[in-house]
């Protein structure tokens, strides 16, 4: 089993009133957005993320989708590399 690390960063509690969230929901907003900024930075794989931010990879996706973030970015020669292999699935 992983071993769990537990990080500490002080918030001021009016911090916490002028967003109106809980100590819980503010701790799981910053858990996204850590796991999303590291995933955007290509350092951590979708499944890391996801595990990361507390949600199945599913969910995961899905809360990408709601906030309109981009799930997969592939470079210009990633794409093409797909659209050939797709050309060539098309011939068999």
């Amino acid at each position: 089993m992983d071993d769990i690390l537990k990080i500490t960063i002080p918030i001021e509690n009016r911090i916490l009133l002028s967003l109106k969230k809980t100590k819980e929901e503010f701790e799981k907003d910053v858990k996204y957005i850590i796991a999303l900024t590291l995933y955007k930075k290509k350092k951590i794989s979708l499944g890391k993320a996801a595990k990361l931010a507390g949600y199945t990879k599913i969910d995961f996706i899905h809360k990408l989708q709601l906030e309109r973030e981009i799930i997969f970015e592939y470079s210009e020669d990633e794409i093409k590399e797909i659209l050939k292999d797709g050309e060539k699935l098309k011939e068999i």
